[in-house]
């Protein structure tokens, strides 16, 4: 029994020690297939080939020159300016609730700093231009350097001109049904506005082919 004991003592620890080797290889293939596979990853397909990414410098935004005002009071602006009519501060009372007959507009029409701006006063009921006023900045003030107070009258901003709008009626036309228009574009010149052109578009003739703009009031 002792030889036996022996002759198969030897070979049980050999077994062991074969099934320890075995266990080292297998482990050892394992990393390899886990390598390989992570360098198939990262080939000719990956991100590592194409390398990093190239973010180049972001050329700046061109800063506006004439920055909108963040909030512009523009009722306060007409009652408060001394070249407004006392007629047409009068008719500026609200529509409803709060809400007053104006339309502001902003726009690089001077070269100042920073936007003009474009105010016109209109009726409350058919939204007829009573006032058309240009304010220029002037630091933390506005100048009024523009004043149209013949109605019908209406100013807005076109392409860094001033264009004036203005409503033609014959003798017994209704405020709703006017002849034609008259369109004057003005350019800052030399610190105040210049008439540059003067178009008048007829929409329909009164008797005997004339119109006649409104009187003077």
């Amino acid at each position: 029994m002792r030889g036996l004991s022996a002759r198969t003592g030897p070979w049980r620890r050999a077994t062991h020690e074969w099934k320890a080797g075995s266990a080292a290889v297998a482990v050892l293939a394992a990393l390899g297939l886990l390598v390989a596979v992570t360098g198939c990853a990262t080939g000719g397909s990956g991100t590592r080939d194409e390398g990093p990414a190239h973010v180049g410098a972001v050329p700046p935004a061109s800063p506006s020159p004439s920055p909108t005002p963040k909030s512009v009071d523009a009722v306060r602006l007409v009652k408060d300016d001394p070249k407004v009519s006392p007629a047409v501060k009068r008719d500026l009372k609200p529509c409803t609730a709060d809400e007053y007959p104006v339309d502001v507009s902003y726009g690089n029409l001077t070269g100042a700093a920073s936007v003009d701006v474009v105010v016109n006063v209109l009726t409350c009921g058919d939204r007829v231009g009573i006032g058309s006023y240009v304010y220029r900045p002037d630091g933390k003030k506005y100048e009024n350097v523009f004043a149209d107070e013949q109605p019908p009258v209406y100013a807005e901003i076109d392409r860094g001109d001033l264009v004036v709008s203005k409503q033609m009626f014959g003798n017994d036309d209704a405020v709703a049904d006017p002849t034609g228009e008259e369109i004057i574009t003005y350019r800052w010149t030399a610190n105040h506005f210049a008439e540059q052109d003067r178009t008048r578009n007829n929409y329909n003739t009164t008797e005997g082919g004339k119109t006649s703009a409104p009187a003077d009031g």
